[in-house]
């Protein structure tokens, strides 16, 4: 009789799942990718069909590399005449670049201080969620809370309503309370929506983590903080990351309240990416590439998270 192991897969289950993990790969990376060769094209090859897709062939699908979409998206220009054009040379490739459409640049475009208002509300609303979450959790994990399922229960029915509904309220309290169009209102209402998220994962986290510890560092003469900063939030770092990740994301692309509640102070990236006017329309390249630099900080927190995010996503699946 030959050998069999019933938690060992044969080498054909284990050629088949990998095949299958790299053709979803190739299948969800295909519209970054697209995304990405969108930006480094012209609007004309942007919007030609069929698509273009091989860079620097002269064949039918070939299109020649340009940083017009992320000139475009990083300037404001202006249509000037022949004579002003001639009388004032290109200072450098960028104008060169919009020379061709007989334009000029006249200064930056909102796109910096819009990606910078992204970067500020999401950031700064993530570690307000996973903050007050953390102690939100750690209290429902150890101590007796009256009516603690009942509140449990509350929390998370506020992830169950779509954000719409409450638009309009929203909308006319912050009126009210001057804070429409302002950082910490935004970095507010983001917290409001992911704070109870941040407590029904990090409570799962925290349960996972045996009381004795603490005991054992209350009895060598911690306080309660020190027990919970130097024993529970070590140990608790996995699912932190992975809370903050999921935080992040939320905050990061969040839409329908940023177009509601921002004009021009506080307005993220989101809102104003789709706005990219070019010539006849809409400049694809230049909103191609303000997805793309949009897409990066996220998935660099994730990539540098990423074991976290594993190990949280398995955290509990298999106990003893």
């Amino acid at each position: 009789m030959s050998s069999f192991s019933v938690t060992e897969p044969s080498n054909r289950i284990k050629w088949f799942a990998g095949m299958m993990v790299i053709l979803y790969a190739l299948i969800t990376m295909l519209p970054l990718v697209w995304i990405g060769l969108t930006g480094f094209k012209s609007p004309s090859d942007a919007i030609s069909y069929p698509p273009k897709y091989i860079i620097g062939s002269d064949s039918a699908a070939g299109f020649q590399p340009t940083l017009e979409g992320y000139v475009n998206l990083f300037t404001t220009r202006t249509r000037q005449t022949e004579e002003f054009l001639a009388a004032n040379p290109p200072e450098n490739w960028a104008d060169e670049i919009v020379r061709k459409y007989d334009m000029v640049i006249v200064g930056p475009s909102k796109f910096g201080e819009r990606f910078l208002n992204s970067v500020i509300i999401g950031f700064g609303s993530t570690f307000l969620s996973v903050f007050l979450g953390t102690l939100a959790a750690y209290a429902f994990s150890r101590f007796k809370i009256p009516f603690a399922d009942d509140l449990l229960f509350f929390i998370l029915s506020t992830r169950m309503m779509p954000p719409i509904a409450v638009a309009i309220p929203i909308f006319l309290m912050y009126r009210n309370l001057g804070l429409s169009d302002t950082h910490l209102g935004m970095i507010l209402l983001y917290t409001g929506v992911n704070i109870s998220l941040a407590v029904w994962l990090l409570k799962s986290f925290i349960d996972g983590i045996p009381m004795e510890y603490e005991e054992a560092a209350l009895i060598d003469g911690y306080t309660r903080f020190q027990a919970f900063y130097k024993v529970v939030l070590p140990q608790a770092a996995t699912g932190i990351a992975s809370t903050a990740i999921f935080c992040l994301i939320f905050a990061w692309n969040e839409y329908a309240f940023a177009v509601l509640l921002t004009t021009a102070n506080a307005q993220t990236a989101p809102p104003f990416i789709p706005t990219i006017i070019g010539i006849g329309g809409l400049d694809w390249p230049a909103i191609a590439a303000g997805v793309t630099i949009f897409l990066l900080p996220v998935m660099i927190f994730t990539i540098l998270l990423r074991k976290h995010l594993l190990r949280g996503i398995t955290f509990g699946a298999v106990r003893k």
